[in-house]
């Protein structure tokens, strides 16, 4: 006997140009938005790699998008819509959730259209919906949002581009992320960065409140020597800099003061 499934549905309604959309005049450009968006809807713990296998059909009326997947995954997205309808913002999501979100908005005015969303656990009965229109204005607070400084380290899989100049950083325990790079940094390496282990220090987005970071706005400052190897001298080193300012300090009192304060 199979698992049992429910049903994820977006209801399109609008025209194009004078006709009323139907999925005879819903370009395949619309469908690959449409469908890249829903992926990041659907990564509501940050970790779409292991959710489980979304079927998909498009049906008539105007246009109809249904994601059919587990009851689990249906009722946490269920669980999304109506936190979203009760606090009409969308302060809260995970990061890829809220953006997916903001991108159906701004579809929503440029287009003119209506985006109706609901669940269903079973055939005879469907959720309250959450629209979506051109009336709507579904977005992060930005006071959420602050810029600041990260390092991270990894290894460099690609660097540069013919518009967009960027590094590939493959991070352990993060992934592949894409930083902003100046076309003259790059530029003015005089060694190939490809393959190599790298740090790099970049300025970007944080919540203040999740510590959440947009890996999506990440712009690259500087490239900072790395060598995993550890070296001890170094090491005795910071810890010889560090004594003149710690040799006062009672440890077990230090960490008693610090779960105080926790």
């Amino acid at each position: 006997m199979g698992e049992s499934k429910g049903y994820i549905q977006i209801h399109i309604s609008g025209k194009e140009g004078i006709h009323e959309l139907t999925p005879a005049n819903y370009d395949i450009r619309q469908l690959r938005e449409m469908l890249e968006n829903v992926e990041d809807l659907l990564s509501l713990d940050g970790k779409n790699k292991q959710r489980p296998i979304v079927s998909y059909e498009i049906l008539e009326g105007s246009v109809i998008h249904r994601f059919v997947t587990t009851l689990q995954m249906v009722a946490q997205f269920g669980a999304v819509l109506s936190l979203v309808s009760q606090t009409n913002t969308l302060d809260g999501l995970d990061l890829p959730t809220a953006t997916a979100f903001e991108n159906i908005q701004k579809i929503a005015k440029a287009r003119n259209y209506s985006f109706e969303f609901s669940t269903s656990l079973n055939p005879s009965e469907t959720e309250p919906p959450l629209t979506i229109s051109s009336y709507t204005n579904f977005k992060r607070r930005e006071k959420l949002w602050a810029d600041g400084e990260f390092y991270f380290y990894g290894s460099v899989i690609n660097a540069g581009g013919k518009k967009d100049a960027n590094i590939h950083l493959d991070v352990k325990g993060v992934g592949l992320l894409t930083i902003a790079s100046p076309r003259e940094y790059l530029k003015n390496q005089e060694k190939n960065l490809l393959y190599h282990e790298c740090g790099v220090r970049v300025r970007g987005r944080q919540n203040i409140e999740t510590g959440e970071i947009d890996f999506k706005s990440l712009v690259l400052l500087e490239l900072v020597d790395y060598s995993p190897k550890f070296d001890e001298n170094y090491l005795n080193s910071l810890i010889e800099k560090a004594y003149p300012r710690l040799k006062d300090v009672d440890p077990v009192q230090w960490l008693d003061e610090l779960r105080r304060e926790d």
